[in-house]
Formats: structure tokens, sequence, C-alpha cells
């Protein structure tokens, strides 16, 4: 076993706090803190879809992801100011996009848009994991202010984790050194259902075996299970305080 941040174990999680309703304007909004990585959510909704879903009956949603400036140890420029987004920005909206879809019956949404921000304040790993957990939060939130909960068009919980392997040994929850010098590294996304929405995994110094694969699977789904009962105690704290 491995030295590791907050001196926990292999298959410990970082501490992870959900904070809902943490903006006053969106209708659903959350902070999420895993570790010193810390994302700020927020979920609107508006009437209409995208133009080549008009017409059909049923909604979207998307989501727009970004750093600030000073969330990681070096300045980096908005990518407002460079003029376009990078690649890492655009495909890490498209997976948050597409992970909060396989929770929702888009048909039972309407010809609705949901659209989620997602912005690191802070990063120290695992910031597109933390987006996606702490997004479901503010997405339940949002849907709440137009649904009854019997014909919520939320079907599932979505959550998601990384995982790696460093010196043959798996660990949970990747932070920026350990996901900078993993030689293998996994992000899991699942709903509460059990299955499983997308694994994405690369070995970045030396190739994996398949009982590996396995075991880190195993482990990101244990970590998972329990963002899925953080999730659900942030929402329980937040309809008690209104």
């Amino acid at each position: 076993m491995q030295n590791r941040s907050y001196n926990r174990s292999n298959t410990d999680m970082r501490p992870v706090s959900i904070k809902p309703g943490y903006l006053r304007h969106p209708k659903g909004s959350a902070l999420i803190s895993m570790g010193d990585t810390q994302v700020l959510c927020a979920a609107t909704i508006e009437d209409g879809v995208p133009r080549w879903l008009r017409g059909q009956g049923s909604g979207w949603i998307t989501a727009e992801y970004g750093m600030l400036p000073q969330s990681t140890n070096t300045r980096g420029n908005r990518e407002a100011v460079r003029g376009k987004q990078s690649g890492r920005t655009q495909e890490i909206q498209r997976l948050i996009g597409r992970s909060l879809r396989n929770a929702i019956d888009m048909t039972l949404l309407g010809e609705r848009t949901i659209i989620i921000d997602c912005d690191v304040l802070q990063a120290d790993g695992g910031t597109r994991t933390a987006s996606i957990t702490g997004a479901w939060v503010a997405l339940a939130m949002a849907l709440e202010g137009i649904f009854p909960e019997e014909s919520s068009p939320l079907h599932s919980q979505v959550a998601a984790i990384s995982v790696g392997l460093s010196n043959d040994q798996v660990l949970l929850d990747l932070d920026y050194l350990e996901d900078s010098s993993a030689d293998v590294d996994f992000n899991l996304v699942m709903l509460s259902s059990g299955h499983l929405v997308e694994v994405q995994g690369t070995a970045e110094s030396k190739p994996f075996e398949m009982e590996q694969m396995n075991n880190m699977i195993a482990l990101a789904s244990k970590g998972i299970t329990d963002l899925f009962k953080i999730q659900s105690a942030s929402l329980i704290d937040w309809k008690n305080r209104i």
C-alpha cells in the first residue's frame, strides 16, 4: 500500500461533499468537492430544443465545462480569450451531457433543453468525474421545480469516479499526482441501476491484464455506489432546508 493524500487506503475516496443550492439564480446548483478538486455545477431549463429535434416530442441535455484561470498551480488563459475551446474541453462537455442523458427519459422531459454548466474552481484530478456527479444533483433539483416526483423524467442517478493502476496496485479516486504518474487510468460512469454509461481507460506506460481491468471496474463501482449515497443525502438536506 502506498502513501496517499488524506492518509487514505488504496480503496478509499478522497473526502467528498456536495452543497446543493449553492447559487441563488439557477433552479438547480451544487458545489461538489472531492479532496482539493472543486466544481460548481448549475442546471438551467429552457423551453424548446435544437432545430434537429423539433416536433419529435423529445427533450435534450447539453453541457458546458470550463476551468477558471487559476484553478491549477499555474494560471491558464480563459478559452474565450484564445477564441476557441480545446479538444479536452469539448470532449469533457460531450461526456457530461452524454452521461446525464442516460439518466433521464427524454420523451417525458418534453421539448425542453437542459443546460448544465460545470465550472472548475480548483483542480486536483478528477474534474470530469466530479462534474458528472455534481451535475446530477443540480439536474435533480431543477427537475423538482417542474415535475411531481411520480412523473419525473429522471429515472436513475448517475455518478462517476476515476480508478488507476500504479506499481500493480489498484487505486480509487486519483488525485493529480497519482493520475499523472499512473501506469493505467480509468474513468467510469455508472447509473444507480448498475448499468455502465462509459468506461474510459488507457495504458499510460505499460499494458494491463484483463483481471486487473476487472478489479479496477469493481473498485470504481464500489466508489460510485458510495457517491450515490452522498448525492441522495445532499438532496434530502436541501429539501429539509426549503
